[in-house]
């Protein structure tokens, strides 16, 4: 079981949601956290509460991630955890939602990461964790931006995955469904097996214990999603769109 006590985290996109619920999570196990997202004063709350260290960063900016890093010093781990979500159908596009979505969903992932893990692996140890979704396995309606940003990081994942391995630095990619946050209340449809915060953290906590690659939950909602990649597209199309 890999162990936490003592090590140094940096979550990024920890202020509110799951990031907070883990962040608060990994602070009772006794590791040392370093909490970075746009919102300071959220941020500088939440690290006086659990203390941590507060490091306020926009990831859309490149200059802010490589001055985050430089100010970072050496750590244990990375989560990337940040995310941004309107709903959006094709014919409603909103241009300039769906680069954000992008933006933050994905190229701040390259941003973040590429600053991270080649330290990391000159170092041969680190720990990587890369959160996706379960909207990220098929393409979905009424998901412009969302679905593929996250299908882009899930895909990265399974990039470092493949080239990390062997070289002391873990990669892990969770991929959760739903959860009660400030996004998914944006939507208007139904979600099936919504997470409290508190509990899709615990899941994510108890997955970065392992040494297994991936985890896609809640199950069997997850199993839908995966099974869908396998399905024929006529009858994929009858079933999600």
């Amino acid at each position: 079981m890999r162990p936490f006590r003592g090590k140094r985290y940096w979550l990024v996109g920890a202020s509110e949601g799951l990031g907070e619920a883990l962040a608060r999570q990994m602070a009772d196990l006794g590791a040392r956290v370093v909490l970075s997202a746009r919102n300071a004063q959220r941020l500088e709350t939440l690290a006086d509460e659990i203390g941590a260290e507060a490091l306020p960063l926009d990831v859309t900016n490149a200059d802010a991630v490589a001055a985050a890093v430089s100010k970072l010093g050496d750590i244990d781990g990375v989560i990337y955890l940040a995310g941004a979500y309107w709903p959006m159908t094709a014919q409603d596009w909103d241009v300039d939602k769906s680069v954000a979505m992008a933006d933050v969903n994905f190229t701040g992932a390259l941003r973040v990461l590429g600053h991270v893990v080649p330290a990391m692996a000159a170092r041969g140890h680190g720990h990587v964790v890369i959160t996706g979704s379960l909207s990220g396995f098929v393409g979905l309606p009424g998901a412009v931006g969302y679905a593929s940003s996250k299908a882009g990081i899930m895909s990265l994942a399974e990039t470092l995955h493949c080239d990390l391995r062997g070289s002391g630095v873990d990669v892990q990619l969770v991929n959760p469904g739903f959860i009660r946050t400030r996004l998914t209340a944006k939507n208007t449809f139904a979600m099936r097996q919504i997470m409290e915060p508190e509990d899709a953290a615990w899941r994510m906590l108890a997955h970065m214990k392992t040494r297994r690659f991936a985890l896609s939950y809640p199950a069997p909602f997850a199993w839908v999603f995966r099974l869908a990649r396998f399905l024929p597209h006529g009858l994929y199309l009858r079933l999600f769109a």
